[in-house]
This record gives C-alpha cells, sequence and structure tokens, in this order.
C-alpha cells in the first residue's frame, strides 16, 4: 500500500474555490428520515408516559392501601404523615427486598406524642385514651364498644399494639429516642417496654428505625440541600454572572492581547493551584493536635454532614497532594511543549481575529445551552413519568411460615379468600409500585429508549452548534481580502445551511456516537452491580471493555468534530467529510499533535482561571471568611452546596465561551492544511492565511496582496 492510499490525496488547486460551498444538497437522508422518526417515537413515548405515571408517588408517602399521606384532593389531605404498627418489624430484611416494612401502616395528622398500650387503653376507662387512640388504628374502630377485646383487634391488625412518643422525619413517624447520661438509650424517659408478651427495650427500637429508614435517608440530605438552594439560589446566579463576565473579559482581552493574556493565564493558573496547595497545608496545620481530626475518612464511613470530613486532617492532606500532582503537570507540560506555545499564541491570534470579525458566535453557545436544556428538561420529565407509572401491587406479608407469602393479593377479596384462612396472621399489603400489563412489560424498553433519545438529541444539539460555527469561521478565514469578502451574517447563513442541508449527517455522526455513550452506561450499571461479586476475571474482562470504549468515545468525538468541519465547508456526507478529515490530519499529523493540542491546553487553562477565580471568591464568601460579607452570606446546612453548584456551572459558562475559540482554532488549523496543501504563495495560488503565520512558517506570498 503507498503513502497515498494510506494517507488520501492531497488537495488540488480550485480556482473556483472560495470558502463554504453554497451550492450544494441534502446529505445522508435515510438517516435524516430515521432521525424524524425517532424523534416522533420519543414524543410518543412522553405522552404515554405522562398519561401513565404519577408523580407524587416519589413526593408522597404511601399506605398499606397504597394511598398518598397528604395529597390535596383524597381522604388523606389532613394526615401527611406516615405511621407504622409495628416499627419493629421494619428490621426485617424484607424491608431490604421490598422497599416496604411488613407492618400496618397508616396516614395520620400528627405523630403521636405519649406512651400508651392497646390493652391498658381497652380496660381503661378513660375516653381520652380511647379517642386518641383510635387516630391510630383503621377506619371503623371504636375502642368505646362493649366486649372490645385487645386480643382480639390485634388479631384483626385493627390498632397498633402499642404507641410510642414519635416524631417526624422525611414524612414518618419515627420514635423520639435518647440517650441518658449513662448512654441508655431511651423512649419517652422508659428503657423497655412489654408489647404482645414481650419485653422491648429502647435500643431494639433505635435498630429498627435506622432500617424504616434505609430508603429515605437519602431524602433527608436532598431536602437539606434543597433548603440551601431557597436560601442561596440569588448568591448562585450572581456567581454565575460574575463568571460569564470575566469570561467574556478574558474573551474580548484575548481579542486584542492574546499573547500577553496566554502568558498571564499560565501564570495565573500555577498561582491560583499554588495558592490552593497552601491552603490545604495551612488548614492541616492548624488541626494538628485537634481531638478527632486523626480520623482516617475509611473510619469515619460515609456520613451526610459532608462538613465533618473538613475536620479532620487526611481530608486536607489529600485536597494538598491533588493539587501538587495537578501543579507538576502542568509545569513539566509547558516545559516541554515551550517551543510550541508561541506558534499556539499565533493561532489563537487568528482566532481571535476571527471571533473579532465574527462577534455573533460569542452568543451563539445561549442557543446550545438552551437547546440542551429542552433536551435535558423533557429527559428528566419523562423519565420521571415513566418511572412512576407502575400500578399499586400488593403482597401477602405474615410473621410464621406460609406457603402463600410474598405472593400477590387483593386487599378487596382477601379477608374472604383461602390464604387468610391458611395463613391467620398474614396480610395484604401495599408493596410496591408494578405491573403485568402489556405496557408494564415492556417499561424497561421505555426507559432505555428515553435514554438513548436522550444521548441522541444532546449529541445533536452538539453537532449542529461545532457545524454552525465551523462554516462561520471558515468563511472567515476563506475571505481573500478582510474583512471585506467576509459574507454577512455568517452565522445565521452557516445554521441556515446545516438545518436545511445537513440534518441527515448530523444525526448520523451523533447516533454513532450515542450508541458508544449508551454501552458505556450499560457497562458502568454492570459494573455498580458485580461491585460484591468475587469473580475477578469479570471484574478485569469488564474495566478492559470500559477503557476501551472510553477511548473509542473520545476518538469518535474527535473524528465527528474535524467531519462536521469537512460538511460546513465542502457540504459532502458523513462518511466522505470524516474520511477526507481523517486523511487530511494524517497528512500533517506531526502538526496535530503539537499545534492543535498545546491550543486546546492553552484554552483549558483559560477555563480553569475562570473556575479558580470565581470558586475561590465563592468559598470564602459562603463559608463567611469574607469578614465585610459575613451578614450578608445565608446560614447553610451545607456551604459546600452552592460553592459546588458555583464551580459547575463556572465551568459550563467558561467552556460555552471558550468552546466558541476552540472550534474557531480547530477550523482555522483545518483550513490552514488545507490552505497549504492547495496553494504555494505563488499569484496565481496565494496563500489565504495571515501575514503572521505566513512570516512563522517562512512563507510568503509572491505578490504583495495582503489577506489582513
Amino acid at each position: 500500500m503507498t503513502k497515498s492510499e494510506r494517507q488520501g490525496e492531497s488537495r488540488k488547486f480550485d480556482p473556483n474555490f472560495k470558502g463554504p460551498i453554497h451550492n450544494r444538497g441534502c446529505t445522508d437522508i435515510f438517516c435524516c428520515i430515521l432521525f424524524i422518526i425517532a424523534l416522533l417515537g420519543y414524543f410518543a413515548v412522553g405522552i404515554l408516559a405522562w398519561s401513565q405515571g404519577d408523580p407524587r408517588k416519589v413526593i408522597y408517602p404511601t399506605d398499606s392501601r397504597g394511598q398518598f399521606c397528604g395529597q390535596a384532593g383524597t381522604p388523606q389531605e389532613k394526615k401527611p404523615l406516615l405511621f407504622y404498627f409495628n416499627i419493629l418489624k421494619c428490621a426485617s430484611p424484607l424491608v431490604l427486598l421490598e422497599f416496604q416494612c411488613p407492618t400496618t401502616q397508616l396516614c395520620v395528622e400528627r405523630c403521636p406524642d405519649r406512651f400508651l398500650t392497646l390493652a391498658k387503653v381497652v380496660s381503661g376507662v378513660s375516653k381520652n385514651d380511647h379517642q386518641y387512640y383510635q387516630k391510630y388504628c383503621k377506619e371503623g374502630v371504636d375502642l368505646t364498644e362493649p366486649g372490645t377485646s385487645a386480643p382480639v383487634i390485634l388479631m384483626a391488625k385493627l390498632c397498633p399494639a402499642m404507641i410510642i412518643p414519635s416524631k417526624p422525619f422525611t414524612r414518618r413517624c419515627l420514635p423520639a429516642l435518647g440517650t441518658t447520661k449513662s448512654g441508655v438509650v431511651v423512649v419517652g424517659n422508659q428503657t423497655s417496654f412489654k408489647v404482645e408478651n414481650n419485653n422491648v427495650s429502647a435500643t431494639d427500637i433505635l435498630e429498627a428505625s435506622k432500617k424504616s429508614n434505609v430508603v429515605v435517608e437519602a431524602r433527608q440530605v436532598a431536602m437539606r440541600i434543597f433548603e440551601d438552594y431557597t436560601q442561596s439560589w440569588h448568591w448562585i446566579l450572581l456567581g454565575l454572572v460574575i463568571a460569564m463576565i470575566v469570561s467574556l473579559i478574558f474573551i474580548v482581552l484575548l481579542r486584542f492581547l492574546a499573547g500577553v493574556m496566554v502568558w498571564i493565564m499560565i501564570v495565573l493558573v500555577i498561582l491560583v493551584i499554588g495558592y490552593g496547595i497552601f491552603h490545604c497545608y495551612m488548614e492541616y496545620a492548624k488541626l494538628k493536635g485537634e481531638p478527632g481530626a486523626n480520623v482516617t475518612i475509611r473510619d469515619l464511613g460515609l456520613q451526610t454532614d459532608f462538613s465533618v470530613y473538613l475536620q479532620i486532617r487526611q481530608t486536607w492532606l489529600a485536597f494538598m497532594i491533588i493539587l501538587a500532582i495537578v501543579e507538576v503537570i502542568i509545569i513539566l507540560l509547558l516545559f516541554f511543549l515551550r517551543k510550541r506555545i508561541l506558534i499556539a499564541i499565533a493561532l489563537i491570534k487568528e482566532a481571535s481575529r476571527a471571533v473579532g470579525h465574527v462577534m455573533s458566535s460569542l452568543f451563539y453557545p445561549l442557543l446550545t445551552f438552551a437547546l440542551l436544556a429542552v433536551v435535558i428538561a423533557y429527559w428528566a420529565v419523562t423519565a420521571v413519568f415513566l418511572s412512576t407509572s407502575n400500578e399499586q401491587v400488593y403482597k401477602v406479608f405474615n410473621n410464621s411460615e406460609c406457603v402463600h407469602s410474598g405472593k400477590n393479593c387483593d386487599p378487596k377479596t382477601f379477608n374472604t379468600s383461602n390464604i387468610s384462612a391458611q395463613c391467620p396472621d398474614a396480610e395484604c399489603m401495599f408493596a410496591f409500585y408494578g405491573g403485568e400489563t402489556l405496557y408494564h412489560k415492556y417499561l424497561i424498553l421505555f426507559q432505555f429508549y428515553n435514554v438513548f433519545l436522550f444521548f441522541w438529541c444532546a449529541n445533536f444539539v452538539t453537532a449542529l452548534g461545532q457545524v454552525t460555527l465551523a462554516g462561520a469561521f471558515a468563511s472567515y478565514y476563506w475571505a481573500f481580502k478582510k474583512p471585506d469578502d467576509i459574507p454577512s451574517f455568517p452565522i445565521f447563513s452557516s445554521l441556515g445551511r446545516a438545518l436545511r442541508y445537513h440534518t441527515g449527517s448530523l444525526a448520523f455522526g451523533s447516533l454513532i456516537l450515542s450508541l458508544v455513550q449508551v454501552i458505556r452506561v450499560i457497562l458502568e450499571y454492570l459494573d455498580h452491580k458485580l461491585k460484591g461479586a468475587q469473580n475477578k476475571f469479570a471484574k478485569f474482562l469488564l474495566s478492559c471493555m470500559k477503557c476501551c470504549f472510553w477511548c473509542l468515545e473520545k476518538c469518535i468525538k474527535f473524528l465527528n468534530r474535524n467531519a462536521y468541519i469537512m460538511i460546513a465547508v465542502y457540504g459532502k456526507n458523513f462518511c466522505t467529510s470524516a474520511r477526507d478529515a481523517f486523511f487530511l490530519l494524517m497528512r500533517n499529523i506531526v502538526r496535530v499533535a503539537v499545534l492543535d493540542k498545546v491550543t486546546d491546553f492553552l484554552l483549558f487553562l483559560g477555563k480553569l482561571l475562570v473556575v479558580g477565580i470565581v470558586g475561590i471568591f465563592s468559598f470564602f464568601f459562603f463559608s463567611g471568611r469574607i469578614k465585610a460579607a459575613q451578614d450578608a452570606a445565608p446560614t447553610l446546612n451545607y456551604y459546600w452546596v452552592p460553592i459546588l453548584t458555583v464551580v459547575v456551572g463556572s465551568y459550563l459558562i467558561a467552556h460555552g465561551f471558550f468552546s466558541v475559540y476552540a472550534m474557531c482554532v480547530d477550523t482555522l488549523f483545518l483550513c490552514f492544511l488545507e490552505d497549504l496543501e492547495r496553494n504555494d504563495g505563488s499569484a496565481e495560488r496565494p496563500y489565504f492565511m495571515s501575514q503572521n503565520l505566513l512570516t512563522l512558517l517562512n512563507k510568503s506570498n509572491k505578490e504583495a496582496t495582503s489577506v489582513d
């Protein structure tokens, strides 16, 4: 195989080529039709999910009959709390298997605040106790009726054997546990109780309460985080606005001071990370000798109060080591690539000129963000409705052995069925949400389709942005007399061409990427399922597959990006454009490995600097370390919540602005390589690149015609 066959034929001179071709036709029509059909199917799945789903199932607790506690417009509207007949049953392994305590559960108006037993209430004469206890029994129970017997009521599971002082927690009544000075667990100042002729200690109730809360403990953290957002959302928005302003300032400064700004970015990134190392060391040294500061993260375990981790030395040591490694890597890269940085700066300067002439490109990421927000919102809402579109499933729960245990049942006919006769202590209770209809049988496929279309649509929106920007910046590069030859409204013209002619090609490229991403999601799911497995070979094989598909995804993203540039310029189909871009890069592999990647690294430092500036400012503000702003800073459960939100949001904003630059650099780079192959600097075939690039490459146009 010859070199030309391996790397493709070089571009030939074409006197009629003046940049992005306007006379083009539709490409990859089949993929366009397939994408439209997939979108219609996606809308159908959404409509079906919205008609079947009920988000209330994830908001309100559910009693044993599947009714929502506290739901407006229902008989339980004024009963927002869930009460367990026997909290000790929540210590059963069924809690982990069925996500439901095997005991009767009722919706109540408020949690009990006193200790009473059924036997004491029935045998007593206090009407207040009778009325109070009946609030925690099933409807229709009258404890004042003559002949009422506690054993009969307990056998029929009409009332709990006892009620104990409880407090609402995530809308569930859990025992109000306390400890004496000696460390003994008590409930309502009592250490033990007699339930159904059995002695029960307060410690047993404590363990049962923990088990009953295994499913909803995360909701407590979520509610605290939500509370923090309600207290700090306006400050978060201010931080994101500051990030946007800082990013815009950097972009504008790059337009006029590209070389100086790049070196300033490099120095500031090193200083910001250096300060981070210094701060971590100071916190690490300050905790020396403090009680409990030498506890390890492994010994501490998983805590819902994440501020606890900041009180141990090992956390700050880990932060310091990570930042030190990042600092060393950046310094080494800068040292070895110092000679190439000058050429990369020239490329950034050229990109600055292009962005300056196509200023509307800076605002295009807003459209991309808006479209991605729509895609994410549609996916999230559809996912919630799909996950809550199951029906109520009732199962048989019992204390003794029973052949029918765990089987489905109907609460309306259960008391007259053979099951209740064969298993007297059995009870038909709401277990979970499921279903056996055709819709429920294929529900997992709908959920998979929702995930797959989410990736496809998100990648399509990203591809649309890339091909739009590429077409606009290619119009700039191939304008011989800049800015006179640059067409009017290049962004809108490029967007129109992309949607009119190349929707199929964009759908094709995003489909390939989505398939790989879905496979990665499946591998992550399998890895999560196999965490407890002992098969070392299966774990090793899965890790290798995850690594391979991660690399494959990165390669496809790189090829797609360059293919979209060729589509924007030449208007060919996806496969042809991907092949042409690949061969063009292979013929210039040294330049690709050095110039393009060094430029990406410098732009990444710019994003890192914006995130660092805003992140440090938000850390000092929300942690109350700025004395002048202590009164203005909100009181939070976790001050890292707004900090992390601002940091992530700042990175996305900075990425949006700098992605315009990155796409500009990549487009100009490919056009630059094409320019070198098409032209030779003669009067008939002059270079289209700027004078700065010509000087750096020791090339020139023979005629004194300038393209600046």
